[in-house]
């Protein structure tokens, strides 16, 4: 775990004989060694012909030849909303202590380092570099020596399979760990961010953002690109090198672009490293994906990894339109609203082109993405209606412009209606510095059109408008509106249950574990980031996706890993899944959105598929009054359970499999998923009391088709002892549908343990 001389001589020893068996195998023929792995993994990458891999793989010093493949980005007030103010932070001393001492490892595309929410000189308290920390910072002409300081205490890039492939754009992915993406600065600032940085954008304050864990330390291990996202070789390099680096938490917001192939979903490179960190203490967090809201869509796979889905919060950011006959519309638009009561007229665009043109000779004209054709005394005055169609989304238009477009032609305001081809895609609130909005609905923007169009006066010959009727005013988005359906599970989120391989057959293994804010949150933004145009330029963004959600659990994680820091990486993760809330804020059970279109009109109850255990409590999980903990061997047992197994197991872990019947079900998690239960089946959990000597009454609420009980029922458990329960469960009924229940421990001093029951296939 820490650096000795003889580790590192033997670091040394396995590049050499890496480099050995290069040569021998291929003497003579060209081949590119991109990365050493000697720290979580014994191998490298590199770049050879088939006819080459068939050789080395030949030779009996190597156990496993993997072909590369690519990976994705999975695309504040949330403080307040998770209670740490109040809670958490007063905890650990509040936001000036929070996380001290602890170094989150993001791996992702990057981070700006001039950010004042990485910096290290807004308080003169003492804040020194963690001593376990022992990376280092890259320096290059785009990050510049002086870059990494006591918060940012490390960073380095990693770009050699990327570059080979011909794919890295030099002067747009900078090979350097500077971001010109802006997903990276995003993430780190969610996770670690400084306390009370104010979050100014187009002109107007938003408030003050905070990370999770402000004063926690930020570790950056570039792996992803805004051209192409990344690759598992640069991704494997990262990840071993923050292990050797002594990170005590990794975050990925990155999931593959397709499922694992082979014998089971767990078995791929990225997954592989992520367990011998677990290994190496290291807490790991992954992105569920935004693949939702179909069943099995899950992206993070192993019972080792932490997985995060995205749910809403309760700030929205909403403004209106009200028109001339008295509708008000719902729009998305960080936008100020029209001056006082007054009524403005409406004019599309298509309708003031120049010379009286009909038509618009391009699609950019009506999405006003061009000002030279329009008819600026015609649109002086009104408000300007655009389109906005597949071209935002693709990158090929954009509000900014349309802003300019609408200032250069002296329009009162601007309104956006939805194409009806834009189906699926969840519009952020966008930065406008004039009075604007986005009516993201595609049956309210048939509304709002039918009211434009009903209202134009034509003359009867040439058809040539004479006449716009329509009016309306735009009532400002700048000031956030607090609702109480909050939290709930976002369409886009990844669901379970989890794929155990290409079959689509089920593991035992709850996915994902929680959910965690990831709508509409608002993070620092490079000042060279280009991922999100409407906020180029700009020092904050909000955007939403898991990779927002997995943050969030990062930097709690650094919360829990302050107050005990001998917990491993599974406790840390039992703290966070068992103290969750199922509860919205008025105390109903937590929503599911079902559907891409109108998702609110289709949400129903959340199923662990949905939720996992809940969403984060940060409070309850610093306190957790029991464990659930999980070794290495464990999780080796686990894999050496699937059929078939050993030989791969072998060649990832270096060890031989003894017989095992472990399955998912038999890990030591904090919940319990059973595939395929016939007829009956034992199962037992180990937990372990951090708090007091506590007596506790064990409640078993079994699911749909099956009857369960637990033993014993109740139990007093000394502080730092272990209690086994053992569960009986039978089926009661044949069915394949999913049911859900849950096992819950009540402790006489107030600790409520609550973990998920579900099985799905049964037969009697």
């Amino acid at each position: 775990r820490h650096a000795s001389p003889k580790y590192m001589n033997y670091g040394s020893l396995l590049v050499r004989l890496q480099n050995s068996l290069l040569k021998k195998t291929l003497r003579g023929e060209h081949y590119t060694k991109l990365y050493s792995y000697h720290y979580l993994i014994n191998g490298f990458a590199v770049v050879l012909t088939p006819q080459q891999a068939e050789k080395l793989n030949r030779r009996k010093e190597v156990a496993n030849i993997i072909l590369d493949f690519s990976v994705r980005t999975a695309t504040t007030y949330t403080p307040e909303f998770l209670g740490l103010p109040e809670g958490a932070w007063v905890q650990d001393g509040g936001p000036q202590c929070a996380g001290q001492g602890v170094v989150v490892g993001l791996i992702d595309t990057g981070i700006d380092p001039n950010h004042p929410s990485f910096a290290d000189d807004l308080t003169t308290d003492n804040y020194p570099v963690p001593a376990h920390y022992s990376g280092n910072c890259e320096v290059t002409s785009d990050f510049p020596s002086g870059s990494c300081n006591r918060k940012l205490v490390g960073a380095r890039h990693f770009a050699a399979s990327a570059i080979t492939r011909g794919v890295f754009n030099a002067s747009q992915d900078l090979a350097s760990p500077s971001d010109s993406d802006g997903h990276g600065t995003h993430t780190a600032s969610i996770a670690a961010g400084n306390h009370g940085i104010p979050v100014i954008v187009a002109g107007h304050y938003f408030g003050d953002a905070s990370g999770m864990a402000p004063r926690a330390h930020i570790a950056v291990y570039k792996a992803l690109y805004k051209g192409f996202g990344g690759f598992a070789a640069d991704v494997v390099a990262a990840i071993d090198q923050a292990a050797e680096d002594n990170v005590d938490i990794i975050s990925l917001s990155i999931t593959p672009n397709r499922r694992p192939p082979g014998l089971a979903t767990f078995f791929n490179p990225i997954d592989m490293a992520l367990m011998s960190a677990v290994k190496d203490g290291i807490f790991v967090v992954q992105a569920a994906g935004n693949t939702g809201p179909s069943p099995k869509s899950m992206s993070s796979y192993s019972p080792w990894i932490f997985t995060v889905g995205a749910s809403a919060h309760d700030r929205e950011y909403n403004n209106y339109v009200v028109l001339g006959n008295n509708l008000t519309i719902s729009g998305v638009g960080l936008a100020p609203g029209t001056d006082g009561d007054s009524m403005y007229n409406l004019i599309a665009a298509p309708h003031a082109l120049q010379n009286y043109t009909t038509t618009p000779i391009e699609m950019s004209l009506g999405e006003c993405q061009d000002p030279s054709h329009l008819d600026k005394d015609l649109i002086r005055g009104k408000i300007l209606v655009c389109s906005y169609s597949i071209r935002f989304v693709l990158g090929l238009s954009s509000v900014k412009q349309a802003l300019d477009t609408a200032k250069n032609v002296s329009a009162a305001g601007i309104i956006f209606y939805l194409d009806p081809f834009v189906l699926g895609f969840q519009l952020n609130p966008t930065p406008m510095d004039i009075p604007g909005l986005i009516i993201p609905s595609s049956d309210d923007s048939k509304i709002f059109l039918s009211y434009y169009n009903d209202s134009l006066v034509r003359d009867g010959p040439s058809d040539r408008v004479v006449k716009f009727g329509a009016v309306a005013k735009i009532l400002g988005g700048l000031k956030p509106n607090y609702g109480s359906s909050a939290p709930k599970v976002m369409f886009y989120s990844a669901r379970g249950p989890d794929p155990e391989d290409n079959t689509l057959a089920n593991a035992d293994i709850l996915k994902p574990n929680v959910v965690a804010p990831g709508s509409s949150i608002w993070g620092a933004w490079s000042s060279r980031g280009l991922d999100s145009a409407e906020f180029t330029g700009e020092s904050f963004a909000m955007l939403s996706g898991t990779s927002m959600a997995a943050p969030h659990i990062a930097g709690l994680a650094a919360l829990i890993k302050q107050k005990f820091p001998s917990f491993s990486p599974a406790a840390i993760g039992s703290a966070l899944s068992t103290t969750t809330t199922l509860s919205d804020k008025q105390g109903n059970p937590i929503m599911s959105q079902r559907t891409y279109s109108n998702p609110d009109s289709t949400q129903t109850p959340a199923t662990p598929f949905d939720m996992g255990n809940g969403f984060a409590n940060a409070t309850a999980a610093l306190d957790p009054g029991l464990i659930f903990d999980c070794s290495y061997d464990d999780y080796l047992s686990f894999l050496c359970g699937i059929n078939g197994s050993a030989p791969v197991v072998a060649n990832y872990t270096g060890s031989s499999c003894r017989a095992s019947t472990m399955t998912g079900a038999d890990l030591n998690l904090p919940s319990i998923t059973i595939a395929v239960l016939n007829q009956s089946r034992t199962i037992t959990r180990t937990i372990t009391n951090v708090a007091s000597d506590e007596n506790y009454t064990v409640s078993c609420n079994a699911p749909y088709g099956v009857a369960a009980s637990a033993a014993p029922a109740q139990f007093f458990i000394p502080s730092g002892q272990k209690q086994l329960v053992t569960f009986v469960v039978n089926a009661t009924m044949t069915n394949s549908s999913a049911s859900f229940g849950d096992v819950e421990f009540y402790g006489d001093r107030g600790h409520r343990v609550v973990i998920p029951f579900t099985v799905m296939s049964k037969a009697v």
